[in-house]
């Protein structure tokens, strides 16, 4: 018996199931956050473009009556080219400051590049509000700068310049300190996985420095341009906050036009989603284009 016994077979293990990592599974989390958080609220606030939703109560029907009086209303349209001219100013304007930045951090060899890194994305630590409000502080009649300008007798006490808030110009520049990082940023990455060899067989074959950054350093660096262009004017085009807080009438922009719509006293839903469906159109339009511009580029550059 105990020959029987020994003969036996032995128990087959049981096998662990093994963590199924194919790419369905890993994508189906953050596709089904997508779907959840992104692709549905735009289906709801196209929904109410449409006038299939409604806040009236009584049947609805899909109509396109508030996109006919968008698109033939001057008023909408004149905002909107008004927060396409301001974002355009203001991305180009810190793309010229912030590439002399990120060139220098990224090829002037110093040893205190990252610290100086750290440096710029020091503000980043702060709250976005609090930043905004302190230029409020700083650019108001009894401010930073015209209580300097009353201490040294340049200005009279009675009459500040009331120009340097609520107006385009404080719009503009406290979206260009709030977006310069991000600007300044891509193309330092840019800049930094520069190949140097280039720049070294440039100088052998007699280029001087401004030949060689014009031919071969600013083509290669073009990509990290772009997306830091995009960076700032994506956002600043539908920008709300800061012309808010330091805009006032002159500052007012498209975004504040949309948070208006939906969130005063009488709101109207459907002309605010036409208005935030119009601004996403126009901006994934303007990505795509971006993107066909690079291509080029990039092939070139491999």
């Amino acid at each position: 018996m105990a020959i029987a016994e020994a003969r036996e077979p032995p128990a087959p293990r049981r096998r662990r199931r093994r963590l199924d990592l194919s790419t369905p599974t890993l994508l189906g989390v953050p596709l089904a956050w997508l779907a959840v958080f992104f692709v549905a609220p735009i289906a709801i606030v196209t929904a109410y473009s449409l006038d299939v939703y409604s806040l009236d109560p009584g049947p609805h029907s899909l109509t396109l009556s508030a996109w006919h009086d968008f698109l033939h209303s001057s008023i909408y349209l004149k905002l909107f080219w008004k927060s396409v001219k301001m974002s355009l100013a203001v991305s180009a304007i810190i793309v010229v400051l912030a590439y002399p930045l990120a060139y220098y951090l990224a090829l002037s060899g110093t040893k205190r590049k990252y610290i100086l890194l750290l440096l710029l994305i020091a503000p980043f630590l702060t709250s976005y509000l609090l930043r905004v409000l302190a230029w409020k502080v700083i650019l108001g009649d009894h401010g930073v700068i015209n209580s300097f300008l009353f201490w040294t007798g340049l200005r009279d006490p009675d009459h500040p310049i009331s120009q340097l808030l609520y107006s385009r110009f404080s719009v503009m520049l406290v979206l260009g300190y709030i977006w310069l990082p991000f600007v300044a940023l891509p193309i330092f990455v840019s800049l930094e996985s520069l190949d140097r060899r280039l720049l070294e067989a440039a100088g052998d074959l007699g280029a001087s420095r401004w030949q060689a950054f014009r031919k071969v350093t600013l083509p290669l660096s073009l990509p990290g341009v772009v997306a830091a262009f995009l960076f700032v004017f994506i956002p600043t085009l539908g920008e709300f906050v800061t012309p808010s807080l330091v805009g006032g009438t002159s500052g007012y922009m498209y975004g504040n036009q949309i948070v208006d719509l939906f969130g005063t006293g009488f709101p109207d839903w459907e002309t605010g989603s036409v208005l935030a469906i119009f601004l996403l159109l126009v901006v994934a339009v303007l990505t795509v284009v971006f993107a066909r511009f690079l291509q080029p580029s990039q092939v070139a550059a491999d």
